[in-house]
């Protein structure tokens, strides 16, 4: 690990995260957003503090470039704030969302919580999004040159889309507002999302064979990832990524969210606290179910599938780990939350 990544960990860890911490996390993400979007013209100083850079870490996948397997997940730049800064910071690609059709303010806080022990986060933010338009004219705005940015796409949280058919026309108006722009080199396309009041689900096969088939027909030429479930077994998980195959679409994110509170990665007085609070959870109790999930689909379908490894990346031994699993890319959020902004460049240092 360089000096550099040493001094940033040692100032995040005993300096910022202390008075972090002490605040409200979703005002603290506020602010970072702010601060990190007023760095956007800045790109040089941002890298020198944070990003590391060889050109033997560029990967190609699913046909598109990337300039290092680590990227940023969804569920952090909500609204594409942070699209400019984030290369700049060091990831290979970072995803904007998820976003959606119209917009929604959130789920009824608290929508963030922290669980230090179990090395998690209590998200119940239930697609927080400014709407597919707005976000759009952002980034227009934003004249991005440089980086790999993908759309999370999701449907509309909101009362009157209620029905398969209502959430199936609103991702599409999202995917048809981002498909022509040039910026946007890949999707991701959300039905895992445990924290929405969708009655149904696209997690069950059917639903998922009529969203991905009404997807194909808007002939989109960016690859999609399906972010994937997390708590779902083997047979389950094949039948959507089989379905995903037959209808174009080969990239698959592994994986979203936990719900169940029982999840061995959990301290157990830590999350006894969070008995009253409604959400889901990220972090280290993703882990375990992530990494049998990729392993899994490797094995059993091979080169025919791109894959993410989300949930649980901490540290260089965390990524790679998922690499050795059969990941092509990771993602991480919660890592970076806890461990610090150097941490895309421990993890490329390590590669």
């Amino acid at each position: 690990m360089s000096t550099k990544s040493q001094v940033i960990a040692a100032l995040y860890q005993y300096l910022f995260k202390p008075l972090a911490f002490a605040l409200d996390p979703e005002l603290v993400h506020d602010l970072i957003t702010t601060i990190g979007e007023s760095l956007e013209n800045l790109p040089r100083l941002v890298s020198f503090l944070f990003s590391y850079s060889r050109p033997d870490l560029k990967k190609t996948v699913l046909g598109t470039e990337f300039a290092n397997p680590v990227g940023l997940a969804a569920g952090f730049d909500y609204d594409g704030h942070l699209a400019k800064v984030l290369p700049a910071v060091g990831f290979g690609f970072n995803t904007v969302g998820t976003v959606t059709a119209r917009s929604y303010a959130g789920n009824p806080a608290p929508r963030l919580g922290r669980l230090p022990k179990s090395k998690s986060l209590l998200v119940n933010k239930g697609f927080k999004s400014e709407g597919a338009d707005k976000v759009a004219h952002r980034l227009d705005q934003k004249q991005l040159s440089f980086g790999t940015l993908g759309i999370s796409v999701g449907s509309s949280n909101l009362p009157e889309v209620n029905s398969i058919d209502k959430a199936i026309s609103d991702y599409l108006y999202t995917f048809n507002v981002f498909k022509t722009r040039p910026y946007v080199k890949y999707f991701e396309l959300n039905i895992s999302c445990p924290n929405t009041a969708m009655p149904e689900s696209f997690v069950a096969s059917q639903n998922f064979k009529l969203l991905v088939q009404a997807v194909k027909k808007e002939k989109i030429t960016q690859p999609i990832f399906i972010k994937m479930p997390n708590e779902i077994s083997f047979a389950d998980s094949d039948k959507l990524v089989e379905v995903a195959l037959e209808n174009g679409i080969s990239g698959f994110i592994f994986s979203n969210l936990v719900k169940n509170r029982n999840n061995p990665g959990f301290d157990k007085t830590e999350i006894a606290r969070f008995e009253k609070f409604k959400g889901n959870f990220s972090g280290r109790p993703t882990f375990v179910n992530s990494n049998s999930l990729i392993i899994h689909t490797r094995k059993k379908f091979g080169s025919r599938v791109a894959i993410i490894g989300c949930g649980g990346i901490f540290s260089p031994k965390d990524a790679r780990k998922k690499l050795s699993a059969g990941a092509d890319l990771v993602q991480l959020i919660t890592g970076m939350i806890y461990q610090g902004p150097q941490l895309p460049a421990q993890i490329c240092e390590t590669l």
